[in-house]
């Protein structure tokens, strides 16, 4: 495609939408539905632009005169609680249930790493001087040690406000940084499993077990259940990037990248109730059956919500997507 000859021939069709969009008066009928059918032209040349003969400068301005007056023709929308509720109620849990081929592997592969990471830590001694002496782990392990006394070392408002921040982060690196092929999605993985290896291997060796997984177990299934969502969501975005299907690269990664975004808004909201559980659960004084029974409640809860709910979404054709109206304008493309 001749850019040059392109550009001279739609340049009016674009000044005559720019001057339309410009008019401060209220249109006339005859001009809304000019305005509708120049911003349906530019969308297709953009596209075409894009397509053939990608221009910096021309798609700018493109791009800025399709964006104002698509916003001009579909009107400014405010959420509403309605939108809140479809989000919790259909948005969200269809993201997770659509992503269960990706995270539902990715957690069973991490904890499978975990698992040998304990068993080697609690097997090598040589291994555990590298987390310190043996006094150190000694403190660290004791009745009243540090991994007990660390679920309660702080207020429990401020310390579940601290933990739910550090895992909200950890999500969302999971989600942004899937984009760079999922390798960075993995390391943080990794780095989640060494700590939680560590703490189950040396407190094995220390035949307190039991006490570990009654301080874990409260809080540890839906915290980890949402950082293995995050993760696989990730990975699943880095692939995107490796193997679009039918779709344009570009349209994929707008889409899965929309879908990881509501993802992370709902996971955060996952996030607070582990921290919350994490805060004042973990460290209270209820018995150890009580607190891990709480645990495997919510735990279960989430799952049903995501396989009930988010599998009756996704069937009925929700993706995890932000509505059609809140979409980029996409038109046909030619070569």
């Amino acid at each position: 495609m001749d850019l040059d000859v392109f550009v001279s021939t739609h340049r009016a069709e674009w000044d005559r939408l720019e001057a339309l969009l410009n008019r401060r008066r209220r249109l006339t009928g005859a001009e809304v539905d000019e305005l509708v059918s120049l911003y349906q032209r530019a969308a297709t040349h953009l596209s075409v632009i894009r397509s053939s003969a990608p221009d910096p400068r021309i798609t700018g301005r493109l791009s800025q005169l399709v964006a104002r007056a698509r916003s001009k023709v579909t009107g400014t929308r405010k959420a509403s609680w309605q939108d809140i509720a479809r989000f919790l109620v259909q948005g969200f849990p269809a993201a997770v249930y659509r992503a269960r081929r990706w995270w539902v592997p990715t957690a069973l592969l991490s904890v499978a790493v975990g698992i040998l990471l304990s068993w080697w830590i609690a097997t090598h001694p040589e291994v555990q001087a590298a987390f310190g002496t043996d006094a150190d782990l000694r403190e660290m392990t004791r009745p009243g040690g540090e991994y007990e006394n660390y679920y309660s070392s702080h207020p429990a408002a401020s310390f579940a406000a601290q933990v739910w921040t550090n895992n909200a982060r950890a999500a969302a690196m999971c989600l942004i940084l899937g984009v760079f092929l999922g390798l960075p999605v993995i390391w943080i993985l990794f780095e989640n499993m060494l700590n939680l290896g560590a703490g189950f291997g040396l407190m094995t060796d220390a035949g307190r077990l039991d006490v570990f997984l009654g301080l874990v177990l409260p809080h540890g299934l839906i915290e980890l259940t949402a950082v293995f969502v995050a993760a696989g969501t990730g990975i699943r975005l880095g692939w995107t990037v490796i193997d679009p299907g039918p779709r344009t690269r570009r349209a994929a990664l707008a889409e899965e990248g929309r879908a990881a975004l509501g993802m992370a808004v709902g996971l955060a909201l996952v996030l607070f109730v582990a921290g919350a559980i994490e805060g004042f659960v973990t460290p209270s004084g209820l018995p150890t059956w009580a607190r891990v029974g709480i645990g495997v409640v919510v735990e279960l809860a989430f799952l049903a919500y995501v396989w009930v709910l988010g599998g009756r979404a996704v069937r009925a054709g929700e993706t995890g997507d932000v509505e059609e109206a809140g979409r980029s304008a996409a038109a046909p493309t030619a070569a």
